[in-house]
């Protein structure tokens, strides 16, 4: 591990110019892993210091009448270092401040915290002047999906792991702002910022009954029938092969309230696989089963509550509701590097959020290597447009901050 002085260096090898870390010449095969010479380089090269400061300037950058020189310099950053050195209230007027702060200290972890009523780093100075002085003022309002929440009906992983397939299980509902920033969390998760100026000035009861709002879902395992809802009729998303085994039909099965619906259903699935010469996959045959009985003769009063309250245990977000009900809550900042997975902290683009693969995104080792092989310049400001992190902070540019 290099020591915090040592300097992001690079040399030239066979005509190309080579990341220098920690003193050693970085080959263009950068090992996997999560360590704080790798992260000097990032922090040196590819995080993208100004717009992520401008997007939390809120347009209090400029010179306008109503613009507020203090906004930014009042919001509260954490940073977690190596072996677990927690500073909190760290705060910072300019691009160049924070960016001069975060290369000297190469923290691990980066969270953002709320605006206060007074600079949080000078929150000693206003002890003696009463309770209502350094209270938090303004937070984005967030939602925290974690995608070990959906153990119980996904079937393709379990715990932290991820991917393609019950990645969707997360992102596919809206919450009604109009400004809102989805970040993939680098491991198990999504951050939804609602950035909208009314959400940002929430108090904290106001996020509370926010929050209750999207309370359908409802945990617990002695829980068999987790939503109450009716409506329009939705289709599950039927890659998660959600009848594909006798003990998946049985959990869609325990959620029918009608215990002669139930049983019609156990005798038709029950050892009823897809034939060889069927085209049709079992799960949709059976979700087709299902749907027919619920909405046929004595059955149809319930059936659309029936079908929903289905659909709705395996696919709505399942939110952290604490994250999203207090002010002073932090939250890892985007762009900064999950620890443990070494994965970037990237925005999502919701208009092509189908595209997203939460396995494809780059990892600090993965940049560090797209660095060396690009032969990167040490002077240029625009590293990061020859790696795999280019589309992600071309959009938060482009589409994002510039709306701020």
């Amino acid at each position: 591990m290099g020591r915090d002085d040592e300097p992001v260096d690079s040399m030239e090898i066979d005509g190309q110019q080579q990341l220098k870390v920690g003193g050693r010449a970085a080959s263009a095969a950068v090992p996997e892993g999560f360590n704080a010479d790798y992260l000097r380089v990032y922090y040196g090269k590819l995080f993208p210091y100004s717009d992520f400061f401008k997007w939390l300037c809120y347009a209090n950058d400029g010179k306008h009448p109503g613009c507020d020189q203090s906004f930014v310099g009042r919001r509260e950053f954490s940073f977690t270092l190596e072996n677990d050195i927690y500073l909190r209230f760290q705060s910072f007027d300019s691009a160049a401040e924070l960016e001069s702060s975060i290369k000297e200290k190469c923290p691990f972890k980066i969270d953002i915290g709320p605006v206060y009523s007074v600079d949080p780093a000078k929150r000693h100075a206003y002890a003696q002047s009463g309770n209502n002085v350094f209270v938090p003022v303004e937070r984005e309002l967030i939602f925290d999906i974690d995608i070990s929440d959906y153990d119980d009906v996904r079937y393709c992983c379990s715990g932290a792991d991820v991917c393609k397939d019950c990645w969707p299980l997360m992102i596919c509902n809206d919450f009604g702002f109009n400004h809102i920033l989805w970040v993939y969390s680098g491991r198990r998760g999504v951050h939804c910022w609602v950035c909208d100026t009314r959400a940002r000035k929430l108090s904290n009861e106001q996020r509370a009954a926010v929050a209750d709002y999207f309370r359908v879902y409802m945990r617990g395992e002695n829980t068999l029938k987790k939503v109450s809802l009716a409506g329009p009729v939705l289709h599950p998303f039927l890659a998660q092969q959600l009848f594909a085994s006798q003990e998946r039909c049985q959990k869609i099965l325990d959620l029918i309230p009608d215990e002669n619906v139930a049983s019609e259903l156990h005798d038709k699935w029950q050892g009823n696989r897809r034939s060889s010469i069927s085209k049709e996959d079992v799960n949709a045959s059976r979700w087709k089963q299902l749907k027919t009985i619920l909405q046929s003769g004595k059955h149809k009063l319930r059936a659309f509550g029936d079908v929903e309250e289905i659909v709705f245990s395996y696919t709505y977000p399942r939110l952290d509701m604490e994250v999203s009900k207090h002010m002073n809550h932090l939250l890892k900042a985007p762009f900064c590097i999950h620890p443990k997975t070494g994965r970037v902290i990237v925005p999502i683009d919701p208009n092509n959020c189908d595209d997203f693969d939460p396995t494809a995104v780059p990892t600090l080792s993965q940049l560090l290597r797209e660095l060396n092989a690009a032969g990167f310049q040490t002077d240029s400001e625009n590293n990061w447009e020859i790696t795999s992190l280019e589309k992600s902070i071309r959009f938060f540019r482009t589409c994002f901050c510039n709306h701020c």
